[in-house]
C-alpha cells in the first residue's frame, strides 16, 4: 500500500485510495452449524464440473446477498416474523434490493416484501444442500463470493463491502472465525458457523464430495479457514448471555463485521441503529484518510466489461501501448514530458510530507501507468524507487507507490450556433484521369444511396486536365465516358442535375482548385470535399450538416477503409458488404482528402495565406485543406473517426507532384491498407512454409540426378 498523500501540482492531485472495485457477493443465512456441516453432496459435483469453464465475472459496483433461514432450529413462526423481518428492514435498502431467503417450509404464510425461496425440507442437511444446489446452479456464475452467516447474527453490511472490496475476484479463500475438528483426525480447521464466514466463487468451484462442507474445503481445495488476510481482519463479537450495549463499548465491539447471537429482532434493531450512527460520525468527521478536494469527480465506475478503461503502461524509456499498434514504442514528446512531470511533483510532494526528518532523492520509475478518464481527467498509478536520506546521513533504497490525478480544469460550455440537417451539401468530386474508371463506380453508388431516396445534395464534378490531356479534349476526352455516365443518371433522374467544371493546369494541389470553384458558389454553400473512392449516403451527410458550423468548425471525418481482400479474406470469397470489425479494415488516420467546411470559411481562410505566399510562393503547393485550416482558419477543425463513411480497397498509385508530407502520408496510408498485422505475418509466414519445401524438394531432385 502506499503513502495516501494529496500531490497538488497546478491541476494535479495524489490519488489517495486504490480503485474500489466492488464484488458480487451472496448472502447465505442458515442456523445450524450441523447443516453447515453436511453440506457436500455427490450431485453438487455435477454442477460444479458443468460450471467450472465459465470465465471469472466482472467485479461489479454493488454487493447482492442471499439468506437462507432454517427452521429446523429455530421455527418459522417465531423466526421467520421477527428475526428474518428484522435483518430485511437492516438490510434491504443497503443492498439495493437484492435479500433472498431461504427457508425449509413451504406451507408457512411468509410476511410481505420478502423474497423467499422455499425447498421443502426443514433437515438442516438436505436444506443447507439445496441452498448450495441453488447457488451453483443459478449464481455461481454471476458472482465472486458468497457469505454464509445464520439468521441469529447481526451483519454490518458497509464493513462487508468494505472488506470484499480490498480482495482480489479470482483469490481462492475460505475466511471466518477458525475452529478445531472434533477428534483430530482431519488437519487444518473449519469456519464457525456463528460469525459467518466468507467463501470465493474459485474455492467453492473446486471442492469435491464429502461429507462435511468444512472437510470438502480442506481435503479437495486445501484450504483452512483463516481469520486474517493479508492485513485484513474478520473482525467478530460473541455475545454473552444477559450483555447489553452500554457493556459492549470496547474496540471488539466498534469494530465488529458480525455479532453472534442475536436473540431478539429488537436487540437486531439497537444493533443496527448502533452501528448506523457510527457510519454517521465518520461521515462526519471522516475516516482519517486522504480525501480528494471538493470538486474533483470520483473515478468512473464501469458497469460492465466493455466499459472498463484501459491503463497504459510505460517506464522512463519506453511506452507499451503504442498509437500504431506496436508492442513497445519511445517515450517521446509530450508523452515523455508528462510522465517526467508527474515523477517530479510525486518528489516534491513527498519530501513535503518526510520534511525534515527524510529526504528523497535520484527517483527512478519501476512501473508507470496512466489511463483518461473522461469524467475527471489524467490518472497516474506509479511505483516510485527513492534513495532517502536520514538527518543523521544515513541512506537506504526505499519504494513508494503513489496515485495521482491531473483534473478537467476550467470546463465551461461553450454556446454554439443553431444547425439542422436541413442544409443543402454541395458535393465535390475532384478527377484525375488516373480516377476516371473510379468515378463510375462513384456515380453507381450515388444513384442508389443519394438520387433514389431524395437526398438534399448537389454533385459537382471536377475534371483536371493536363496540358497534353487538354490539346485531346475534342477528339479523345479522357473523361468521355464519366459524362456520358452523367448524362445517363440525369435522364434517368429527371430532377437530378450534376454539374461539371472543366480546369486546365499542371499543378493539381487542392487549393489551386478550390480557389476555382469557391468564386462560382455562393459563401453561404456548404462544400463536401469527397474522393472517387467515396461511399455516400444518408447518414454521413446528415453528419456533415450537424459537424460543419460557419464561423465555428470545419469536419474533416477519418474513413473506414477496407483491406485488400486477398490478403483479409485469404482462400474465401469476399463480402459485398464488410462488417466494421479489425478484420476488414481500419480507420485511416493519414487520409485528409474527405472535408466538410463552409464556402465562407475556407474564403476567410484562404486570403490570410496572402502574406506568407509573398514569402513562400510554393505554398499553395506544399499546403494541404487540413492545415490550412488549423494554421488560417481560426476555427475549431473536428477531426474524428466515421463509422459511416467507408471506401473499398483500391491499388492505388501515389502522385509524385504532391507535397513531401501528403505524398508520405499516401503512402503510409497505401502500406496500412494492405492488411492488419497479423494478416500480413500469416501471409509471410505462408509464403516462407512455401518456399521452404520448394527448396527441399529441388534438392532431393538435384541429389537424384
Amino acid at each position: 500500500m502506499g503513502d495516501n498523500v494529496l500531490l497538488n501540482f497546478g491541476q494535479t492531485f495524489l490519488y489517495t485510495k486504490l480503485l474500489s472495485y466492488g464484488f458480487r457477493i451472496w448472502f447465505v443465512l442458515y442456523h445450524s452449524e450441523l447443516s453447515y456441516r453436511k453440506s457436500c453432496m455427490r450431485i453438487i459435483l455435477g454442477f460444479m464440473e458443468k460450471r467450472q469453464q465459465t470465465k471469472p465475472s466482472m467485479p461489479a459496483q454493488s454487493l447482492e446477498f442471499v439468506n437462507v433461514s432454517l427452521s429446523q432450529y429455530l421455527p418459522p413462526k417465531t423466526t421467520m416474523n421477527t428475526l428474518a423481518v428484522a435483518i430485511n428492514r437492516n438490510l434491504n435498502h443497503h443492498l439495493d434490493g437484492h435479500l433472498i431467503f431461504f427457508t425449509g417450509t413451504r406451507n408457512h404464510k411468509l410476511p410481505n416484501g420478502m423474497f423467499v425461496v422455499a425447498h421443502g425440507d426443514e433437515r438442516p442437511v438436505p436444506n443447507m444442500f439445496q441452498s448450495v444446489r441453488h447457488l451453483l446452479e443459478h449464481h455461481i456464475a454471476d458472482y465472486d463470493w458468497f457469505y454464509f452467516v445464520q439468521d441469529d447474527t447481526y451483519t454490518q453490511p458497509e464493513r462487508l463491502k468494505t472488506l470484499v472490496s480490498h480482495l482480489s475476484m479470482d483469490l481462492q479463500l475460505y475466511m471466518g472465525q477458525p475452529g478445531e475438528f472434533i477428534g483430530g483426525e482431519t488437519k487444518g480447521r473449519y469456519c464457525h458457523s456463528g460469525p459467518g464466514f466468507l467463501l470465493s466463487r474459485a474455492l467453492l468451484l473446486n471442492i469435491r464430495p464429502d461429507e462435511w462442507l468444512g472437510r470438502c474445503i480442506i481435503d479437495y481445495a486445501g484450504m483452512s479457514c483463516v481469520e486474517k488476510y493479508e492485513g485484513l481482519n474478520y473482525n467478530y463479537l460473541t455475545m454473552e448471555n444477559n450483555m447489553d450495549l452500554p457493556r459492549m463499548e470496547n474496540d471488539g465491539f466498534q469494530n465488529a463485521l458480525t455479532v453472534h447471537p442475536v436473540t431478539s429482532a429488537e436487540f437486531m434493531y439497537r444493533l443496527h441503529k448502533h452501528f448506523t450512527e457510527i457510519e454517521l460520525e465518520l461521515a462526519v468527521d471522516g475516516n482519517k484518510s486522504a480525501l480528494w478536494p471538493i470538486g474533483i469527480t470520483h473515478p468512473f465506475e464501469p458497469k460492465s466489461r466493455f466499459e472498463v478503461l484501459r491503463w497504459d503502461y510505460s517506464t522512463e524509456d519506453n511506452l507499451f501501448s503504442c498509437v500504431d499498434g506496436a508492442p513497445k514504442c519511445l517515450l517521446s514528446g509530450a508523452d515523455r514530458d508528462d510522465v517526467t512531470n508527474v515523477i517530479k511533483v510525486a518528489v516534491e510532494e513527498l519530501n513535503k510530507k518526510y520534511s525534515p526528518f527524510v529526504q528523497l532523492s535520484a527517483p527512478q520509475l519501476v512501473n508507470g501507468y496512466r489511463r483518461l478518464d473522461h469524467t475527471r481527467g489524467m490518472e497516474y498509478t506509479l511505483d516510485l524507487q527513492f534513495q532517502a536520506t536520514t538527518e543523521s546521513g544515513h541512506q537506504k533504497s526505499i519504494a513508494r507507490h503513489v496515485h495521482l490525478v491531473r483534473p478537467l480544469s476550467q470546463v465551461e460550455i461553450i454556446p454554439m450556433p443553431y444547425v439542422t440537417e436541413a442544409t443543402r451539401v454541395h458535393v465535390l468530386l475532384p478527377l484525375t484521369s488516373y480516377d476516371s474508371h473510379v468515378a463510375l463506380r462513384f456515380l453507381d453508388h450515388c444513384s442508389s444511396n443519394l438520387f433514389e431516396t431524395g437526398e438534399n445534395a448537389v454533385l459537382n464534378f471536377l475534371f483536371t486536365y493536363e496540358t497534353a490531356e487538354a490539346q485531346k479534349v475534342s477528339t479523345n476526352d479522357v473523361f468521355a465516358e464519366v459524362k456520358a455516365k452523367i448524362t445517363s443518371v440525369e435522364h434517368r433522374y429527371p430532377s437530378v442535375k450534376v454539374s461539371w467544371i472543366s480546369i486546365k493546369t499542371e499543378s493539381p494541389g487542392v487549393l489551386r482548385i478550390l480557389d476555382i470553384v469557391s468564386r462560382k458558389h455562393p459563401v453561404e454553400t456548404l462544400i463536401l470535399l469527397v474522393t472517387a473512392d467515396t461511399v455516400l449516403n444518408s447518414e454521413f451527410l446528415n453528419r456533415c450538416c450537424m459537424n460543419a458550423i460557419s464561423g465555428w468548425q470545419a469536419f474533416f471525418p477519418i474513413h473506414f477503409q477496407e483491406f485488400d481482400p486477398s490478403v483479409a479474406y485469404p482462400d474465401q470469397v469476399p463480402p459485398a458488404s464488410s462488417d466494421l470489425v479489425r478484420e476488414a479494415g481500419h480507420f485511416d488516420r493519414y487520409i485528409f482528402e474527405e472535408a466538410c467546411f463552409y464556402n465562407s470559411d475556407y474564403m476567410s481562410s484562404r486570403t490570410r495565406i496572402t502574406g506568407d505566399l509573398q514569402e513562400n510562393e510554393e505554398l499553395l503547393e506544399s499546403l494541404d485543406l487540413y492545415d490550412m485550416f488549423v494554421q488560417y482558419s481560426g476555427l475549431h477543425v473536428l477531426r474524428a473517426i466515421e463509422p459511416a463513411l467507408r471506401q473499398a480497397y483500391r491499388n492505388q498509385t501515389c502522385n509524385p507532384r504532391l507535397s513531401e508530407d501528403v505524398f508520405h502520408r499516401c503512402l503510409q496510408s497505401t502500406l496500412e491498407s494492405q492488411g492488419s498485422r497479423s494478416q500480413l505475418a500469416m501471409l509471410i509466414f505462408e509464403q516462407d512454409n512455401n518456399s521452404v519445401t520448394v527448396h527441399f524438394i529441388t534438392e532431393d531432385f538435384d541429389l537424384n540426378i
